[in-house]
């Protein structure tokens, strides 16, 4: 029994059921439970009077038919075992599209949502502007109303003395200028004087940046003025598209201020559109790439963010005293969607041009000298 690969070895006197047979060891004892294939009287145990050769040939084809069950076992584990799989991969591809429709239905909402308040402000602004044309029209006709009231004062006025003198004087003979009040000389009187002549007085605004002129900076800086200046004059935006729109919807600085509320509120779907059509209206602004960067870093589209930080430091030339915070903000919402996406070393490289701009700044140098030692412990773990 102890010599492997053998247990023990009985040819029985008829066939057994596999399946349902045990054999159980312990206390240093076998028990086996053997169920025949056949009801039916054995004469003995085992097979008895049977010579070497059919032994060894029951034998065999005892050890082949362990084999094939073996394999058809195997097989079959195998197959129930690709099912649980399919199913499980199913019931997760079930599970992954009920969550896309729900973030899709939520989207969906937020934009509704959205377009809701959008032509809710628009209804107000309807009506907060037929109240104030009813109520310049009825100061108009209050102001007309009194004008008259005055002019009906001064004819009485020239009216009365015409009538006292009317009635000692004789009456006027052909040839005579009557004295009524059609006469040019009241009309003359009803004018009123002209207007006192007076001076404008006119003062310049000082220059904005404090550089100092020995620095040589002036060329720059009034570059970087004229670009801001014909960027507030550029309309890029194909108007005849947006005439639904009011007048201060189509002026970019309205749509930016609109989106930064947005982005307080912590709407910021509702931000990026309003960045995004004031980008249309105006792409040369670099506060909208720069705004509209800081919401696709709250949403996770990095790419996107990436994008925007660089037409912002695009537009930020040339580089002046001016605009050294906007340039700041740039290059460290770009190193954060480099980092976000572990690219730590590109994201680094916008940090550090961040602290030369700003070397005083220390959430910027606390942040840099943590990406140092991201970079580090990733080298070292490779």
């Amino acid at each position: 029994v102890s010599i492997p690969p053998f247990l023990f070895e009985a040819i029985l006197y008829a066939p057994i059921d596999d399946t349902n047979s045990t054999a159980k060891i312990g206390n240093g004892n076998i028990f086996f439970t053997l169920y025949k294939k056949e009801p039916a009287m054995w004469d003995s145990l085992t097979l008895e009077n049977a010579d070497k050769e059919k032994l060894q040939y029951l034998r065999e084809n005892a050890v082949l038919k362990a084999q094939q069950k073996a394999k058809e076992e195997t097989e079959a584990k195998k197959a129930t075992k690709e099912e649980h799989k399919k199913y499980a991969l199913e019931a997760t591809m079930k599970l992954e599209e009920a969550e896309r429709k729900r973030i899709e239905d939520l989207k969906e909402k937020e934009r509704q949502k959205v377009t809701e308040e959008l032509e809710l402000w628009k209804n107000q602004q309807k009506d907060a502007d037929k109240y104030k044309s009813i109520q310049k029209e009825g100061e108009l006709h209050q102001e007309i109303g009194q004008l008259k009231e005055r002019k009906n004062e001064k004819m009485t006025k020239t009216r009365i003395p015409n009538e006292g003198t009317s009635k000692s004087r004789p009456k006027p003979t052909k040839g005579h200028a009557s004295c009524s009040i059609f006469s040019p000389n009241v009309k003359e009187e009803q004018l009123p004087a002209p207007r006192s002549a007076a001076t404008i007085k006119v003062n310049f605004t000082p220059r904005v940046f404090p550089t100092a002129l020995r620095e040589s900076r002036v060329a720059e800086e009034e570059e970087w003025l004229h670009k801001q200046a014909e960027a507030r004059r550029t309309i890029s935006a194909d108007l005849s598209e947006l005439e639904d729109l009011k007048e201060e919807e189509k002026n970019p600085d309205w749509l930016k201020d609109k989106g930064n509320k947005m982005f307080a509120m912590g709407n910021y779907l509702a931000a990026v559109n309003a960045y995004n059509l004031a980008v249309r209206l105006n792409n040369k602004l670099p506060l909208l790439y720069l705004n509209r960067a800081a919401c696709h870093l709250k949403l996770r589209n990095l790419h996107k963010a990436i994008e925007d930080s660089s037409k912002a430091l695009e537009l930020l030339t040339p580089p002046v005293p001016d605009n050294e915070g906007a340039r700041v903000k740039a290059y460290v919402r770009r190193g954060t969607a480099f980092c976000q996406l572990e690219l730590y070393t590109e994201g680094l490289q916008d940090y550090e041009a961040a602290l030369k701009i700003d070397p005083k700044n220390k959430n910027i140098e606390k942040d840099a000298e943590k990406i140092r030692h991201l970079i580090q412990g990733t080298m070292q773990g490779s």
